[in-house]
């Protein structure tokens, strides 16, 4: 079972082991990468995150807590 509710993202066990994620849904399209913070982009499209042009970006905590804040807010960015 996914965390979010619109996007299939793993567990934060994946991430805690130093793992990047990127995936879509119809046109909307996101990267969180991993690092002392967990960063999450949005963009509108079917480009990588190098070459799109990145429309939302925002750092959580690289805990739980963060990465459940980080969902709430990708799932957010979505509905908006």
């Amino acid at each position: 079972m996914s965390v979010s509710e619109i996007f299939e993202i793993p567990k934060y066990y994946y991430f805690e082991s130093g793992n990047d994620f990127s995936g879509s849904k119809e046109d909307f399209s996101y990267k969180i990468s991993n690092g002392e913070k967990l960063k999450c982009m949005t963009w509108h499209g079917r480009l990588c995150s190098m070459k799109a042009e990145i429309e939302h970006e925002a750092e959580f905590d690289n805990t739980p807590e963060g990465f459940a804040n980080m969902i709430k807010w990708l799932e957010e960015r979505y509905k908006s």
